[in-house]
């Protein structure tokens, strides 16, 4: 079952109600947490759970259950009293919400390791995305066949960017170059008319205003791992203030 596309979702559903005809803000917080709650609610309509409570559910995402209801309050009142979250129904709202029930075209900027595993990665297909390009500027990796979540993707130019997305075939950018050649690609996925980027590249990117840029950064996530391990090592083992431990000599 994909999860952009949940069952047993009432007709009445699309016509009442809407979500997007209410015009709000929605912290960037809770932006932020409405993935896993779709992605936890997807795996239990999957699993044929109809109902949960707000407790249950708020511990399945790892947070409070203030924190899930005041969420998913941005979203509307969709909650029964002594009953929970109707599975489904939450489901397809948050979907909703995130953009979930149409697909998505993504390129994708260099076919190296990242880019080749990206491409094959089959968590795209089953949340909405579909990887329609993969681009390069090396003649020798051009025109080779990568096999794709979908089926055989082969490696294109990077001349044919504005092509894909004049076509309406492609709405998001993945950049996965190396960082020299980031800021390079960045501006042309811009140019071509791409609003939303994501850019795996070690570099720090300027973008206009309008679009949205969000990065992932291996290294980083790594080295905030290895700051905590040296936390939790040094409360094991603290070191000895040399002044402390000429005090405790002398003493």
């Amino acid at each position: 079952m994909s999860a952009s596309r949940p069952t047993a979702v009432p007709a009445s559903i699309e016509g009442s109600g809407s979500l997007r005809s209410l015009v709000r803000e929605i912290p960037a917080a809770t932006v932020a947490r409405l993935p896993v709650y779709h992605r936890v609610l997807a795996a239990l309509e999957e699993a044929g759970t109809r109902t949960i409570s707000s407790e249950a559910l708020a511990q399945s995402c790892g947070v409070s259950s203030a924190k899930l209801r005041k969420d998913l309050s941005h979203l509307g009142s969709y909650g029964t009293r002594g009953v929970g979250y109707d599975v489904p129904f939450l489901t397809y709202q948050i979907a909703r919400e995130l953009g979930l029930t149409q697909p998505w075209g993504v390129v994708i900027v260099g076919a190296g390791n990242l880019g080749q595993a990206l491409v094959s990665y089959r968590g795209f297909a089953s949340r909405g995305f579909r990887v329609v390009g993969l681009l390069d500027i090396h003649p020798d990796v051009i025109g080779r066949q990568v096999e794709s979540a979908d089926s055989g993707l082969q490696i294109q130019t990077l001349g044919d960017l504005e092509d894909l997305v004049r076509s309406g075939r492609a709405h998001i950018g993945v950049i996965a170059t190396p960082a020299d050649a980031a800021q390079d690609v960045c501006d042309r996925l811009v140019a071509a008319g791409l609003r939303s980027i994501l850019n795996f590249a070690p570099a720090v990117l300027s973008v206009p205003e309008d679009v949205e840029l969000r990065k992932v950064d291996l290294s980083v996530e790594l080295q905030i791992l290895a700051f905590h391990e040296q936390r939790r090592a040094d409360d094991h083992h603290p070191s000895q203030d040399p002044t402390s431990l000429g005090e405790a000599i002398n003493a």
